[in-house]
């Protein structure tokens, strides 16, 4: 492509502001500058083009017919940039919006809450990609992600979301039946369900006091919302951490029949780019689901 042979965009600005408004002094107003600096603008302008724009008859001015007719083609230009830098800026502020986090939050927390996302921004569409995989946004295409762990990620924002607890969960028809579930020695006659973090169970024995019960027994899932599915079966008891089963608790699909809770070594953190709450879709997002944890918070509070 041929190089453009155009004049600076400020002197332009000048001078269609100053042709509208036959003054530079309103010109100035306008665009937030002095007259002097509309005037040398548009003299900057006419040498440039060596065309003389505006006749001064006194204190007012008037344009020549190659300012009447450069005028034109001028505005066109500038509604033409002004136009496609509002359709981008509002790609940026709606849109799709994509967040990373694990598989597990995302199907029992997440997804589930989202249609409220969609009734109060209808405008963002929301993409989930659900996986184990730390996210760089300098390089995937992510505008923010929520993470579990210790907090500390360089390069990024870190906002705190909710702790949790560890405690068994199982179907409520687990109370009853030929071993009702009444006291963690009670486990000894039902499956333990796990997930990968099978360790976890012998630290909640040991810490119920109960002994004679292998830790490492029964079925294991490597997500632990299959773990949570099979719970609600009735296929086990499940070690589950209170963010991923409130919903469960909270409709009685899950009890919890021990009030044992060990507190876990990591929490959820959301985490963005230093300038991604620039763009109003993540400001919103962002904004959402702090709002949605604190409903989650007064719920269990007051439970």
């Amino acid at each position: 492509m041929a190089d453009r042979k155009l004049p600076p965009l400020n002197a332009l600005r000048a001078f269609e502001a100053a042709a509208r408004q036959l003054s530079f002094t309103r010109a100035g107003k306008e665009l937030h500058v002095t007259q002097a600096a509309i005037s040398h603008q548009v003299k900057a302008l006419e040498q440039w083009l060596g065309l003389v724009l505006f006749r001064r008859r006194g204190r007012a001015i008037v344009l020549t017919e190659n300012g009447q007719n450069y005028l034109v083609a001028v505005r066109e230009c500038l509604d033409l940039l002004a136009a496609a830098t509002d359709r981008l800026t509002k790609r940026q502020d709606s849109g799709v919006l994509t967040v990373s986090t694990l598989a597990s939050f995302a199907s029992a927390w997440l997804v589930p809450r989202l249609g409220r996302f969609r009734a109060l921004q209808p405008d963002i569409d929301v993409r989930v990609s659900a996986g184990d995989e730390i996210v760089d946004f300098a390089r995937d295409d992510v505008d923010l992600a929520i993470r579990y762990g210790d907090g500390h990620w360089p390069g990024v924002e870190v906002v705190a979301l909710m702790t949790e607890d560890v405690f068994p969960v199982c179907s409520p028809e687990l109370l009853n039946g030929p071993h009702p579930l009444r006291h963690p020695d009670d486990l000894r006659h039902h499956t333990l369900l796990h997930d990968d973090m099978r360790e976890t169970w012998r630290i909640w024995l040991l810490a119920a006091g109960v002994e004679g019960v292998d830790p490492d027994r029964g079925p294991g899932y490597n997500l632990s919302a299959l773990v949570i599915d099979a719970a609600v079966a009735g296929q086990g008891i499940a070690l589950a951490r209170s963010a991923l089963i409130s919903d469960d608790l909270a409709s009685g699909r899950l009890v919890k029949p021990f009030e044992l809770g060990l507190p876990a070594e990591y929490a959820y953190y959301m985490v963005y780019p230093a300038r991604a709450l620039d763009h109003p879709k993540v400001r919103a997002f962002r904004d959402w689901v702090l709002a949605e944890v604190g409903v989650e918070a007064n719920r269990v509070s007051v439970a």
